[in-house]
């Protein structure tokens, strides 16, 4: 099943408040991932790409409906568009009432960071990168496990690091301030447990 752009205008105008996107297909299938090779894996295709083109808002976030995960090894494509103040795109997880950790990239700086958010956002680790390039596809995939979290840009392990504030929540995906980005193949691979 495919999702249509009506629907995602829909689903990106409630994005603020943590909206659900809707799922399209759940398959399980045996892949190199330090998740349990047994656990399902929900993919999401956005027909040709979900555009975030919220402006208006400090950050934005869309939750995709499984989970909630403990463990969790999420990727996505994403790309930055444009953005004067912002032009980034990153991959929410342990989402539960509001709080949650994110990854992110931004094409307008040259680092890839991890961050918790609980009423503000608080950097907990960063790596030097070079820029993703607007209106190019870049991938991001993040591994968390228990307190372990590992994260990747276009296929480079950047960040390593342990923080175990939340344990668990669901999956979604992140834009700041002004940007205008574009998201496709989002892949979740996790242990399902409560949030």
């Amino acid at each position: 099943m495919n999702v249509t752009r009506r629907e995602v205008v829909k689903a990106t105008a409630a994005v603020a408040a943590g909206a659900l996107l809707p799922r399209v297909s759940a398959t399980a299938a045996a892949e190199e991932l330090k998740v349990p090779a047994n656990v399902p894996v929900d993919r999401f295709d956005f027909e040709a790409k979900l555009v975030q083109r919220g402006t208006k808002n400090e950050f934005n976030v869309v939750v995709a409906p499984p989970g909630p995960y403990t463990d969790v090894d999420v990727s996505m494509k994403f790309k930055p568009i444009s953005g004067r103040e912002d032009a980034s795109g990153g991959i929410v997880f342990r989402f539960t009432d509001g709080k949650y950790y994110v990854v992110r990239a931004n094409a307008l700086e040259d680092n890839f960071r991890l961050y918790y958010y609980d009423r503000g956002r608080r950097q907990i680790a960063t790596a030097r990168v070079k820029a993703p390039e607007l209106g190019q596809w870049h991938t991001v995939r993040v591994v968390a496990l228990g307190d372990h979290v590992q994260a990747w840009l276009d296929g480079k392990l950047h960040l390593d690091h342990r923080d175990s504030r939340f344990k668990s929540g669901r999956v979604g995906l992140w834009t700041k301030a002004d940007s205008i980005t574009a998201f496709d193949d989002l892949t979740i691979r996790g242990v399902t447990g409560g949030a």
